[in-house]
């Protein structure tokens, strides 16, 4: 199965449009494992497994991994992920961008080291430091278009040149998105639940591409703001939201927690599609 078929299996499967974002914090881990960044993997594989019916998607973010040396935690992990929860498709989030000879190597990491089924990117060195990333076959690419940070109005909310109706840089991207650099059907984008008019404009310049939107949550992004503005029937959209999640309790029953804290996040998105 391709990335965007496995997304729309699970999505039905688990009624959800929900994405738990994995970002292990081993400072903000329950008593029991608090502090113990040898514990990545146990803490990360019981959020899985509380939430694996409830999720369209998993996305870990590799520098909470490397911050560790837990590599070798997250390839675990993703062994586990395969095997416990092989319908759900998993977003490795990297946001890597460099020049094609080692976005080749970095594609090898996502795809085969790691196994993801989508990747992360930024597009700003151009089409040839993401076409590496298309090379493998089914596999997803979500390049960064608007994203939630307040810092990015610096670049993509600017102009392309002073010239009356010229797009905005975000707004480029999602035309590439959608339509020259789109080769076989694999790129989506990223845009932050933060801006959620930004997320309706996205929509109407990429209409069938599948968007990640990070946000919700602990960043403050509204859930049923974010399914209105980019929810399209033809349109799949990836909401994501880690801290709210996998933070709900530091006791013991963390795990449980977090599967409480998705259900009420999965059917409030669910809701909001009417």
């Amino acid at each position: 199965m391709t990335f965007l078929d496995k997304l729309g299996a699970a999505g039905r499967a688990n009624a959800s449009m929900l994405c738990v974002g994995l970002d292990p914090e081993p400072a903000r881990f329950p008593a029991q494992m608090k502090g113990d960044a040898t514990k990545i993997y146990d803490f990360c594989a019981a959020i899985v497994d509380a939430t694996a019916d409830l999720v369209n998607s998993f996305k870990p973010q590799i520098a909470y991994f490397a911050a560790h040396r837990a590599e070798a935690q997250l390839e675990k992990l993703m062994e586990h992920m395969r095997r416990n929860a092989p319908h759900v498709p998993v977003i490795l989030d990297a946001k890597r961008g460099d020049i094609g000879s080692t976005a080749e190597q970095y594609a090898r990491e996502a795809f085969e080291r790691y196994g993801a089924d989508a990747v992360t990117l930024s597009p700003f060195m151009g089409f040839d430091s993401v076409q590496p990333y298309l090379k493998h076959e089914g596999k997803g690419a979500f390049l960064l278009c608007r994203t939630s940070n307040p810092g990015g109005d610096d670049l993509q909310n600017q102009r392309l040149s002073t010239v009356a109706g010229e797009p905005l840089l975000y707004e480029h991207v999602a035309k590439l998105a959608q339509g020259p650099w789109n080769l076989n059907g694999q790129l989506g984008l990223v845009v932050g639940a933060t801006y959620p008019a930004e997320i309706e404009r996205v929509r109407a310049l990429a209409p069938t591409v599948p968007l990640l939107i990070p946000g919700v949550g602990a960043q403050g992004g509204d859930a049923a703001a974010t399914v209105k503005a980019g929810w399209r029937e033809d349109g799949p959209i990836i909401v994501n939201s880690s801290r709210a999640i996998i933070y709900a309790s530091s006791g013991e029953d963390f795990a449980a927690a977090a599967r409480r804290a998705a259900t009420q996040t999965r059917d409030t998105l669910q809701a909001a599609r009417g």
